[in-house]
């Protein structure tokens, strides 16, 4: 929604805050500069081009969604194209994979490990922050990430790393930001993907890119271009490296508000990512992601047409998990439906004490469950066209206070043990996948 006007802008402010604060984990400490990592040549391994869509105009965030039936599949405007390396283009999944964001910089591995594979989930996603792996310029010092991926690999877990802020020396501002310049993150994403061969399954090109805070401060639709550009080297040159290597398009948060200081609502963005030069985008990416939002309202509700009987943040779509609709919707009309949607954010805040999410104070560790396993059965039964979610989150509980909005996403207690949601996830997960949990 572009305007912020009567009983819509408290709802819409708390979703920006709530995606400012809850969708970026604890940085991890800058390393120290190590020997350098050599920086990998461009070669041009591009999928065949697919004929582009013509631009259609700039849509404003819909309050309808449409259902989609379990038993049809998205439409494929041509026949798949071989990409890199002879795979089909664009990568997908067999069917409905789960994972869950974790927090593993600087703490105790083994138990949240332990504790994501007795839930059942088969990927960790995990965010990093390329400024505090690069510096001076060329120069890669992996430091505890080796740690983190070792020890995910080690126990059997396909890893998706969500890469964001570039350092200060390749941004517009200094701050922390998008590169200004596409090649410096084609060279780090191709170093990463060469010194971690076999390791990370998956890389996800940024995060709510229609976020201030992830441009420096300030954001506009032109960023989305930009953006398309950025991703477009990232695919290059990751696939150069690693066919096999899912590349992920960020996920603009959920919000339906523009204002340059804040955000640029979601899909306005979506739209001028997916018009940019004719659509060019749809050759290099294989997943789009998705942040779907909740607050406080169950999965199967959806603003205008079913709403949720939540006090607050129900009158706009982007409060509501069914938004993933409305994205994949735009993707369809943009001739992109035979790419996935992957959910790599989503999840209920229970009672705390953060400002902007007091929508998690209606919800019980109970509901959080219930709501939980809703939207996964909801995605498995009845999106298709969605390749893999990511839960958040695993383990923030065991560093932050139970009344930060962090802790209450989680679904373990600050000491490790299960809360409902985990128990749930593990009773559901056994269902659908035959999981069965160890001991």
């Amino acid at each position: 929604m572009l305007a912020m006007q009567g009983k819509f802008a408290r709802g819409i402010w708390a979703l920006v805050l709530a995606s400012l604060v809850a969708c970026t984990p604890t940085a991890p400490p800058p390393a120290a500069t190590s020997a350098a990592t050599a920086a990998v040549a461009q070669p041009s391994v591009l999928p065949t081009a697919r004929p582009s869509a013509t631009p259609t105009a700039t849509l404003q965030p819909t309050a309808t969604s449409t259902p989609f039936p379990s038993a049809t599949p998205s439409p494929s405007a041509t026949p798949l194209p071989l990409g890199p390396g002879g795979l089909p283009y664009p990568l997908t999944t067999k069917s409905l994979e789960f994972g869950v964001a974790a927090h593993l910089f600087y703490v105790g591995k083994a138990l949240p490990l332990r504790r994501a594979n007795e839930a059942g989930f088969g990927w960790i996603r995990q965010q990093i922050h390329w400024k505090d792996l690069e510096g001076p310029r060329g120069r890669y010092a992996w430091g505890e990430l080796d740690a983190v991926v070792n020890a995910v690999h080690r126990a059997g877990f396909k890893l998706l790393l969500s890469v964001v802020r570039a350092p200060a020396f390749y941004t517009a501002n200094g701050g922390n930001g998008m590169p200004k310049d596409a090649k410096p993150l084609g060279n780090f994403l191709a170093a990463l993907t060469k010194h971690y061969a076999g390791k990370v399954q998956a890389i996800e090109v940024w995060n709510e890119q229609n976020l201030a805070v992830e441009n420096g401060g300030r954001v506009s639709l032109a960023d989305a271009g930009h953006y398309v550009e950025l991703l477009r080297e990232a695919y290059t040159r990751i696939k150069a490296i690693d066919p096999n290597v899912y590349v992920v398009a960020g996920p603009p948060s959920s919000t339906g508000i523009t204002k340059a200081s804040v955000a640029i609502d979601d899909m306005s963005y979506y739209e001028a990512m997916y018009s940019y030069k004719g659509g060019v985008i749809r050759d290099y990416f294989d997943a789009q992601a998705v942040h779907p939002g909740g607050s406080a309202n169950p999965p199967d509700t959806m603003w205008p047409d079913n709403p949720s009987p939540a006090r607050g943040w129900t009158t706009h779509p982007t409060f509501y998990f069914r938004h993933v609709e409305d994205v994949h919707a735009l993707m369809v009309r943009h001739n992109a439906g035979d790419h996935q949607i992957w959910i790599t954010e989503f999840g209920w805040a229970t009672r705390n004490s953060s400002p902007g999410f007091e929508f998690g104070n209606q919800v019980s560790f109970a509901q959080q469950a219930e709501y939980i396993v809703g939207a996964m059965r909801r995605t498995k039964e009845r999106y298709p066209w969605a390749g893999a979610m990511f839960l958040w989150n695993l383990n923030f509980a065991l560093f932050k206070p139970r009344s930060h909005e962090q802790s209450s996403f989680s679904i373990l207690n600050a000491d490790g043990s299960p809360r409902p949601s985990f128990r749930a996830i593990q009773e559901y997960l056994t269902s659908v996948q035959g999981h069965t949990p160890p001991g």
